[in-house]
């Protein structure tokens, strides 16, 4: 089953333009979105979320269209943009109390459950944690309401190998036994080796080739 299907999506900028974008995502599949600075994969992934406005195309989050359930399907996924950096000052238990009023399907026991998985300490505030240590918040914060599809735009980026094994490993728990998609970005190849089911690859605003990774 597809979690998220886009088909011919366009944006158009003063001197970039996404062109006739077209992919899916599966239940229980991770897809790898690799491409080099500037070639469109940020625009893509706000344009999927409301958060950039495309001109035309077609958005569909488990059968329902974006611009007419935006809320049901915000609902239903998780997106993360780098690390959590927001209200550097606060705690994680601030941050999380405010967090949690957003989602019917809030898991209070399955945050508990991460928060002592990722060994994260709710009286630290933002601004104590690692880089890693503040991606794993963002996912706790996102696997906390059952998110049905995780969109990740570079979450791995400047991690230490070790820290980066250890995420890669989170994603492969999240599909086995969540049965959720991911849709992440990456300019690090070898995270694709390790556990991408398939590859989209977008070029210049136009994606070039979206298919499995073996075939690809």
């Amino acid at each position: 089953m597809e979690v998220l299907c886009v088909k011919n999506l366009n944006k158009r900028y003063e001197k970039f333009a996404l062109q006739d974008v077209s992919f899916s995502v599966e239940r229980g599949k991770i897809m790898g979105f690799i491409g080099r600075n500037g070639a469109g994969k940020t625009t893509t992934m706000k344009s999927l979320l409301n958060l950039v406005h495309p001109d035309s195309g077609l958005i569909q989050f488990f059968g329902l269209e974006m611009r007419e359930h935006e809320f049901e399907i915000k609902q239903r996924i998780a997106f993360i943009f780098g690390a959590a950096n927001f209200y550097t000052q606060s705690k994680i238990k601030t941050i999380t109390n405010v967090y949690r009023r957003f989602y019917s399907t809030w898991d209070e026991d399955a945050y508990q459950g991460y928060l002592s998985r990722f060994e994260l300490d709710s009286e630290k505030r933002i601004k104590q944690l690692s880089q890693g240590m503040s991606i794993k918040y963002a996912l706790a914060l996102a696997l906390s309401h059952h998110a049905e599809l995780l969109i990740l735009d570079e979450p791995t980026s400047g991690l230490d190998p070790v820290s980066r094994d250890e995420l890669l490993g989170i994603f492969e728990t999240i599909v086995d036994r969540e049965g959720a998609g991911i849709l992440f970005s990456t300019h690090i190849t070898s995270d694709l080796d390790k556990n991408a089911d398939g590859i989209t690859y977008i070029k210049n605003g136009q994606i070039v080739a979206s298919q499995d990774k073996d075939t690809f």
